[in-house]
């Protein structure tokens, strides 16, 4: 599912060259549920831009769900993340004049979830993570619990094979945070998804099936834990 070779991404602050992050080698197959960890400025955000086609990196080879991400063009790369991968962002990212079904709807707009059959398929989303009596509610009348769950909704609505999770529950209580990341991996685990989320949490990297810590991936030798 996911191949990185020597990859590199650097910014420019004045005169200098700052290194956001360096992968030597990263290999995640398909279905595999993966956390990525590190220190703060260890380029854990960066790598997840990267995986997604949002960012280009300076050298190296990306490869994801069979595409070479760092031989396509940026309008390519748009139409690859739409097809193929959902994002669940730590703010969420919602549209607040628009209700739950509607979010949902929005992300089918960019990739192949759109058609005839979207709306069905959104309510029957938002169904199955217990929002059925909520759709037509707006973010602001939702709990963050339930804001998450329309997030993640949204991400899969265009059934894709990658799920991208930058910190999910950075801005709610671990309880509840905790269950509706439970509810994401069970539905990832019945499609055979693969999901790899940024967490500075430990428990939410429990929850994963294995831990990447990014940091060590400068070495060419990852330091995985598996559950």
């Amino acid at each position: 599912m996911i191949h990185l070779r020597d990859v590199k991404k650097s910014y420019s602050r004045g005169e200098q060259s700052v290194l956001a992050c360096a992968v030597d080698r990263l290999d995640i197959g398909t279905g595999e549920q993966v956390a990525l960890i590190g220190r703060s400025g260890t380029g854990k955000t960066t790598v997840l831009h990267i995986l997604a086609g949002i960012l280009r990196p300076d050298c190296g080879e990306i490869e994801v769900a069979g595409k070479r991400l760092d031989k396509m063009g940026e309008s390519a790369r748009d139409r690859h993340r739409g097809r193929n991968i959902g994002m669940v962002y730590q703010t969420f990212n919602l549209l607040q004049p628009f209700t739950a079904l509607e979010n949902v709807l929005l992300g089918a707009l960019f990739g192949r979830g759109a058609g005839g059959d979207a709306k069905e398929r959104a309510s029957s989303l938002l169904d199955k993570v217990g929002l059925g009596d909520r759709m037509h509610h707006r973010p602001g009348e939702l709990s963050v619990g339930q804001v998450q769950r329309v997030a993640i909704c949204r991400a899969l609505i265009n059934d894709p094979q990658l799920i991208l999770m930058d910190e999910p529950l950075g801005n709610q209580d671990k309880t509840t945070g905790g269950q509706v990341l439970d509810m994401m991996l069970q539905i990832a685990s019945d499609t055979n998804k693969t999901v790899i989320m940024v967490t500075h949490d430990p428990e939410s990297a429990k929850r994963m099936q294995r831990t990447v810590d990014l940091a060590s991936l400068r070495s060419g030798v990852a330091e995985e834990a598996a559950k």
